[in-house]
């Protein structure tokens, strides 16, 4: 368009191009110059294209001068304008208000008849479910009416003599039915329409919160008591030869059970709640009961089966959520287990066969599982995947209980731990303020423990061991009650358990073994402190052992006298003989070093006694001629052949303690030489 209504002015007619291709769309300067150069020389192009621009020049000039004049008065012409658009502003805003104003007028008029035709639909529509509920009750009625006018005596007659007519009142009764079930299918969710079920869900569904049973019960009478004449006429229970059989129907197949399945799915939603878990098993099992019994009373083996197949059976039992139950249930008995399995280890309840109360936890936690309060048949692998789940927890707690640091002062700890009955053997196995455990990094950021505890755990470790063959007793009825018979494979995992929970004993019992001899040791090496006591103190000559032995020993009689009650023997044993090699090698090597010591210094006194040949120097005490150093061989001897009769007294051979011949045989050589010495 814009290139039509610009028209360059014309050149002279000698030009080398034509003015109408600076026009063009296209227009390429190189191609155009290439074009022109076909034509004529490059120095003949460049003077038409000069004269050309000349001739565009002068067209210009030309067409500013004569517009010129508008240009100059387009403002003065546009003076007023203002005044003249406001002018014009009040009238097209007064008739802008009037447009809106009758717009809204016409579209409430709309709104008020939409209004009207829905209100008008709305009552149509109330009306015809009016009419439905209203054919409803009729049919109702009229089916009811049918059933009361036949009295027990007719109704004996009819089953006697007249199938006939038995049939008939069949068809009528059939027909109203089938009135009944097409208005009730139009008029689906109207409330009305739950007060006029038929009379299977009107009189034996309903809502008892602790019923259930008895509801069950009359369901099951209903059968055969108002189904009878049914199940005959169907084939389902013939009770004469005379009776006509309609084949192909299965009256309590596909008509009671459907309308029990309906009714309680219905009626009664909270039946398949499992929120309150207890609630829950309780109903659960009280319906797979009603449903056994309710198979016992269809006809045959093969009715059965299509009951076990037909769609209401398994959409009865797909109601009830299994796994959400058992989720519930994993949860108590997992929250319960893990809040015992903290780090204050507390004390089991009293008359519990535990010490604490997380083992106690863990066996009542099995208990539970396997309990007829929780165990459902279908959850019979989750069940089990749990308690073995149960057993691989308690021992990883152990295996975390064993490496925690012993507490030096635990002894009050204990005591708030135990309960009445057991505040008397609260005693911490080790009297020393210092053991020196837990000085590691690591050991610090632990939980501590105390002795008594550990003893606990050790114990209670015994005991769950020696019942974890009572489990397989526990759950072979219930694994018999849903067929499994592989109990061999049971029996290997109780026993892979077992294994694992038995891999903890080491730990446990290095633990407390080292315990016991770093309590004992604490005063065993108070032996280092005997030349201090007898060195130019002029002591009599020793003739009992000394105070520290007794005391290095009680722990160990500790463990011996208040632990009996919970603990094996042959366990006290194993601890008492590993924790006194233990002690006892120190012991030893503490004796020794007192020994050298001693026989350094004697040697030196005598070298100096030689140099200065004087009395003055003689280490001869003034009680009887023994000198100070074979008094502190004669103390140790001693404190070892004390040490070695306690040994003895509770039940332990020396030949079982590693070192301590050693040491009889240390001490009785230093005693012969202080003997040979006096004599």
């Amino acid at each position: 368009m814009e290139a039509r209504k610009m028209n360059l002015p014309r050149g002279p007619e000698n030009l080398c191009f034509d003015k109408d291709e600076f026009m063009k769309p296209d227009f390429d300067v190189d191609h155009f110059v290439s074009e022109c150069r076909k034509r004529v020389q490059l120095e003949e192009l460049r003077e038409d294209l000069e004269l050309y621009y000349k001739l565009l020049k002068t067209a210009m000039v030309e067409l500013i001068n004569k517009d010129y004049a508008d240009f100059v008065n387009l403002s003065t012409n546009l003076v007023g304008m203002d005044k003249a658009l406001n002018q014009l502003s009040v009238p097209l805003g007064q008739l802008r208000e009037e447009v809106m104003s009758l717009r809204s007028c016409v579209s409430e008029g709309i709104q008020a008849i939409d209004d009207r035709l829905s209100k008008q639909e709305d009552i149509r529509k109330k009306k015809v479910c009016v009419l439905r509920l209203i054919h409803v009750i009729q049919s109702v009625e009229k089916i009811e009416k049918i059933l009361h006018s036949q009295g027990t005596n007719e109704l004996s007659t009819l089953e006697g003599n007249s199938p006939l007519l038995t049939g008939q009142v069949l068809e009528r009764i059939a027909t109203e039915f089938n009135q009944l079930q097409f208005h009730a299918v139009q008029s689906k969710g109207m409330p009305l329409l739950d007060k006029v079920r038929p009379v299977i869900v009107e009189q034996y569904v309903q809502a008892h919160p602790n019923g259930l049973q008895a509801m069950y019960n009359k369901l099951l009478e209903f059968v055969p008591h108002h189904c009878r004449l049914l199940r005959e006429v169907t084939g389902g229970a013939i009770s004469s030869e005379k009776a006509d059989i309609v084949p192909g129907y299965d009256f309590l197949v596909n008509s009671v059970w459907p309308e029990i399945v309906r009714g309680l799915e219905e009626k009664l939603p909270s039946l398949f709640n499992p929120g309150n878990p207890d609630v829950f098993h309780e109903k659960y099992t009280t319906s797979m009961d009603f449903v056994r019994k309710f198979e016992r009373q269809c006809g045959s083996q093969a009715s059965v089966r299509r009951l076990r197949s037909h769609p209401s059976y398994h959409s009865f039992n797909n109601k009830w959520n299994l796994p959400v139950y058992f989720q519930i249930r994993f949860r108590e008995i997992a929250g319960a287990l893990e809040a015992a399995l903290s780090d204050s280890l507390e004390e089991a309840p009293e008359g519990s066969s535990y010490c604490l109360l997380a083992t106690h936890m863990v066996w009542m936690s099995l208990l539970k599982c396997w309990s007829d309060q929780m165990f459902l048949p279908l959850l019979a692998h989750r069940l089990w995947k749990l308690s073995l789940q149960i057993l691989s927890r308690y021992s990883v707690f152990i295996n975390e209980v064993s490496v925690r640091p012993i507490s030096s002062d635990n002894t009050k700890e204990s005591k708030k731990l135990m309960p009445a009955g057991r505040k008397e053997s609260s005693v911490n196995l080790s009297s020393n303020e210092d053991q020196g455990n837990g000085s590691s990094p690591e050991s610090q950021s632990l939980p501590s423990i105390s002795s008594t505890q550990l003893v606990y755990v050790a114990a209670d470790l015994d005991k769950l061991q020696e019942k974890i063959p009572d489990i397989l007793e526990m759950i072979k009825p219930k694994l018999e009650m849903i067929g499994f018979k592989n109990l061999s494979c049971i029996e290997g995992a109780l026993e892979d358990s077992k294994t694992s929970l038995s891999a903890c004993i080491p730990t446990l019992n290095n633990r407390i073994i080292q315990d016991l001899s770093e309590s004992s040791f604490t005063y065993l090496k108070s032996a280092l402190e005997i030349p201090r006591l007898y060195r130019r103190t002029n002591k009599e000559v020793p003739t009992k052992a000394s105070s520290y032995v007794d005391s290095a020993l009680k722990p160990f009689y500790r463990l011996q006298n208040e632990y009996r009650n919970i603990l094996k023997q042959p366990m006290i044993h194993q601890w008492l003989e590993g924790a006194l090699s233990e002690s006892t090698q120190k012991y030893y090597e503490t004796v020794s070093d007192v020994l050298s010591s001693v026989k350094k210094m004697e040697e030196s006194l005598k070298r100096l006694k030689q140099a200065r040949r004087t009395a003055a120097l003689n280490p001869v005490g003034t009680n009887g001629g023994m000198s100070d150093d074979d008094k502190i061989r004669l103390q140790l001897a001693l404190d070892v052949e004390y040490f070695g009769e306690q040994i003895r007294k509770m039940g332990l051979e020396t030949n079982n303690i590693k070192s301590f011949s050693a040491l009889t045989e240390l001490v009785l050589t230093a005693k012969d030489q202080a003997t040979a010495e006096q004599s």
